[in-house]
């Protein structure tokens, strides 16, 4: 191997340490003097951290499932897609759980509380707004070919809409500037991926739920 190629693996490892520290400097806290150095329990930032960290993971069981129900290309580049970036983002939020000294889950709380809407789990497994229930995601189990590809679109599409509500409500009351910047970057993301999945909907001969 020559020095080109050992120069540039060092660059990129540079790359990826700077990314690192960046991302957990600016976890332990927003940029004003008031703020606190690191969230407690209670706060938004740390509610929005565990309940979407638990909304992500099923987005990602989702479309795992899909991928084994149909062939169709254009749907299994989506669910990778989805599956790729919410498993990402899931990880960085349980990372800034653990940087903060934090539980990743907060039994005497509901989910959403922080948002000040404290909701409670849906009697068939739907813990949040968006959520699918556990008889929908057996009838996704179930399901075949463009069966399977329509129930998809229609469940992500309601799971999207309650991750945005969500995440919005982070970007607006979430104190650590990081964690606000990648919350606004789900709700600008997924609702793209609703346009996306309206169309995809369309060109199957169904349309979204709501």
């Amino acid at each position: 191997m020559n020095r080109t190629y050992w120069a540039s693996l060092s660059a990129v490892a540079a790359a990826l340490v700077f990314a690192t520290v960046a991302t957990v400097a600016g976890a332990t806290g927003d940029d004003s003097p008031a703020a606190p150095r690191t969230p407690v329990a209670t706060s938004a930032d740390a509610g929005f951290a565990r309940d979407m960290s638990v909304h992500h993971q099923q987005a990602v069981e989702m479309s795992f499932i899909v991928r084994d129900r149909t062939q169709d290309e254009e749907v299994r580049r989506l669910a990778y897609d989805i599956a790729n970036t919410q498993a990402n983002q899931r990880g960085m939020l349980l990372g800034w759980l653990d940087l903060w000294k934090l539980s990743k889950s907060q039994p005497d709380q509901l989910p959403m509380a922080w948002m000040g809407m404290g909701t409670e789990p849906g009697a068939d497994g739907a813990l949040m707004p968006g959520m699918a229930t556990n008889t929908e995601l057996d009838q996704l189990r179930k399901a075949d070919g463009k069966q399977a590809e329509i129930l998809y679109l229609q469940l992500m599409t309601e799971h999207h809409k309650g991750g945005i509500h969500m995440a919005q409500g982070c970007a607006e009351k979430c104190a650590t500037k990081v964690e606000r910047d990648l919350a606004q970057g789900m709700v600008d993301s997924q609702r793209s991926e609703i346009d996306l999945m309206a169309d995809m909907l369309t060109a199957r001969g169904a349309k979204p739920r709501t």
